[in-house]
């Protein structure tokens, strides 16, 4: 499992922990690890833990991914690695060093709460988008990845996260083609419903979930 403690100034405000999957962090509140703050993207990085050690991914080229420090776009965390954010800062630690030996299983309040939640969590349709015109029209897209990457550098870039409340939509490069049910996207964050509209690359293509 792995643990995120933020900080802010140096002083801790909250922490997470999570056991697999794919931990989402940004300034809008539908992320697994919420930053309120200007300085981190509504998406702004997301935490692969089926690896190990676990990688982390910039998702916004406009909001750099900094990390002890140092720029990244994909980096392996290590335990005590430093996530830096404007004023805030998120420490990432292995709780494999705060567990108990193996054949001493203690089933705590809060790793009790942490298995009722994650098994409650209602399993995620499959989801896909449909071209809806041009030479691929008919042409089915599959959201199965934790993030799908759409477009190109010239007309803009989206990307859609697979997340425990649904499938969410956001730029990685800015146009103000892209747009979502006839609306620019800009730099929102957005849940998906069925029959959704987007145009990407001048492309209609409809979101809808199985």
């Amino acid at each position: 499992m792995a643990k995120f403690t933020v900080f802010f100034k140096d002083k801790p405000i909250n922490s997470s922990i999570f056991e697999t999957g794919v931990v989402h962090i940004g300034r809008d509140e539908t992320n697994d690890l919420t930053v309120d703050s200007l300085a981190i993207a509504p998406a702004h990085a997301a935490v692969v833990l089926k690896n190990s050690p676990p990688i982390i991914k910039q998702l916004n080229s406009d909001f750099p991914l900094i990390i002890n420090g140092v720029q990244h776009k994909e980096y392996s965390l290590e335990n005590g690695d430093a996530i830096t954010i404007g004023k805030h800062r998120i420490v990432y630690s292995s709780t494999e060093k705060f567990s108990t030996p193996s054949s001493t299983h203690v089933e705590t309040p809060d790793s009790e709460k942490l298995n009722q939640e994650l098994n409650s969590r209602p399993h995620l349709p499959e989801a896909n988008l449909q071209v809806m015109g041009g030479k691929h029209i008919g042409r089915l897209v599959s959201l199965k990845k934790s993030m799908t990457r759409l477009g190109r550098n010239s007309a803009g870039i989206i990307v859609i996260t697979r997340r425990k409340g649904g499938y969410f939509v956001s730029m990685l490069e800015a146009n103000e083609k892209i747009k979502i049910n006839g609306q620019a996207l800009a730099d929102q964050t957005i849940l998906l419903k069925n029959n959704d509209t987007l145009i990407i690359d001048s492309i209609p293509m409809q979101f809808f979930m199985d």
